[in-house]
C-alpha cells in the first residue's frame, strides 16, 4: 500500500516517511499542496496525511479538489493540524476527511495506529477459542515428554 505524506516541515516529513515505510508502506511526499494534488492522480496513493497550513494550496483546499475529482475520490486522507478549534475540525470533516488529528495531542504511534486503522489493514487475531487448558509441571517430568538427553 501506498502512503503519501503532504507536510512544508522537511524535518517532520523525513520523520513521518521513515516511519510509516517501517510499517511496510511505500512512501511518497510532497512539500505543499499544490504538488501534492499532481502527485495523488499521477501516484494514487491509498492514503494521504496531511498537514493543513502550507504554502500555494491549503490541506483544507487540496482535500476539497481531491474529493471533487473522480480520479482520487476514494483516496482516504487524514488531515494534521496544530489548530485544535473546533471550527477546523468541522470544516475538515466537512469537506470529507477521513480523520482530522491535532499534533500536539498525538505522538507519532498514535498516527500509525490510526493509519491502520483508517487502511483497516491491521487484522487483530481474537484469542482462539477452545484450547486444551495448559496442566501444571510434575516436578520431576520434562513439559514436553521424555528427554532423550537422559
Amino acid at each position: 500500500m501506498k502512503i503519501m505524506i503532504v507536510e512544508d516541515d522537511a524535518a517532520l516529513r523525513e520523520i513521518y516517511s521513515i516511519r510509516i515505510a517501517a510499517e511496510g508502506y511505500e512512501v511518497v511526499s510532497a512539500g505543499d499542496g499544490e504538488a501534492a494534488l499532481a502527485m495523488a492522480v499521477r501516484e494514487k496513493p491509498d492514503l494521504i496525511l496531511s498537514d493543513v497550513m502550507m504554502p500555494k494550496i491549503s490541506g483544507f483546499d487540496m482535500l476539497d479538489i481531491l474529493r471533487a475529482t473522480p480520479e482520487t475520490a476514494g483516496i482516504k486522507i487524514i488531515m494534521m493540524t496544530a489548530l485544535s478549534s473546533d471550527d477546523q475540525r468541522e470544516r475538515g470533516e466537512r469537506l470529507g476527511a477521513d480523520r482530522y488529528l491535532v499534533k500536539s495531542q498525538v505522538g507519532i504511534e498514535d498516527v500509525i495506529n490510526v493509519i491502520h486503522e483508517v487502511l483497516a489493514d491491521r487484522i487483530d487475531h481474537p484469542a482462539p477459542e477452545n484450547l486444551p487448558t495448559p496442566q501444571p509441571l510434575i516436578p520431576g517430568q520434562p513439559p514436553y515428554g521424555p528427554n532423550p538427553a537422559q
